[in-house]
């Protein structure tokens, strides 16, 4: 006959995950997922220890788009690698700098903000931004993406990009950040593609499902803890993905 303390400390079954999003299913909002027909390319980059299955959005923004990539890993000898088909001119990419720059510092205008090599705001913003074919953003914490930048060298080639956010990330308490202009990368993604495509439904798309992604989160956080682990502590994350590298 089986003891009860046995049958109590069986382990609990493990909780089904998404294919698409790599969510645990009850964290999943894959259903609600609007696709987007994008005409600047998106290629999203991920640290192979990013580990933050509950909050993380690489999977949920590229899902949204039809010219989207994620790559694991630490390194590729070129942006084609990276990509998976040829690439003309990488200059025509913008990278989501990692750099000490910031657009309240610069006191820039606009959303999105070209940096010369310097560091320092590029002149003719506006041809510099029209001429852009894709976007790489950085996945990760902060230690991460700037792994994932120093093992690339071929994003020297690219364009430097900082963001000058209207608002602070969405993710409120659930992940501070330690600055203002940090966003997640599903915010960084929705900021950046809604400007160069000039389509504000782009960013309200995006910005509709991390909404629904929280609200999930806080909804089995509270039911089922184990499944939405707390964030880390303060300071520990910074994504590129974000206004500088999270």
């Amino acid at each position: 006959m089986s003891n009860p303390q046995d049958i109590a400390a069986a382990p609990a079954e493990p909780v089904a995950e998404c294919p698409d999003c790599q969510k645990p299913m009850p964290l999943c909002i894959c259903d609600s997922v609007t696709t987007i027909e994008n005409r600047i390319s998106l290629l999203i980059l991920q640290h192979p220890q990013e580990q933050d299955r509950a909050l993380g959005t690489a999977r949920l923004t590229a899902k949204h788009f039809t010219n989207a990539t994620v790559r694991v890993g630490l390194s590729w000898p070129s942006l084609a690698k990276a990509l998976g088909r040829p690439v003309e001119n990488a200059a025509r990419w913008a990278v989501l700098y990692l750099g000490s720059a910031r657009a309240a510092d610069l006191e820039a205008e606009g959303e999105i903000v070209a940096l010369t090599r310097k560091g320092e705001i590029a002149e003719n913003q506006r041809a510099i931004l029209g001429k852009l074919e894709g976007v790489v953003l950085l996945d990760g914490t902060w230690s991460q993406a700037k792994a994932l930048w120093w093992r690339n060298p071929w994003m020297l080639k690219c364009q430097r990009v900082i963001l000058n956010p209207a608002r602070p990330s969405r993710y409120g308490r659930l992940r501070r950040e330690p600055r203002r202009d940090g966003l997640s990368t599903i915010e960084a993604a929705a900021t950046m593609l809604a400007a160069l495509e000039r389509s504000p439904g782009i960013a309200e798309a995006l910005h509709a499902s991390f909404e629904r992604m929280l609200a999930r989160y806080r909804e089995v956080q509270a039911e089922m803890p184990e499944l939405a682990p707390r964030p880390a502590a303060k300071g520990r994350r910074r994504d590129f993905r974000r206004g500088r590298p999270s």
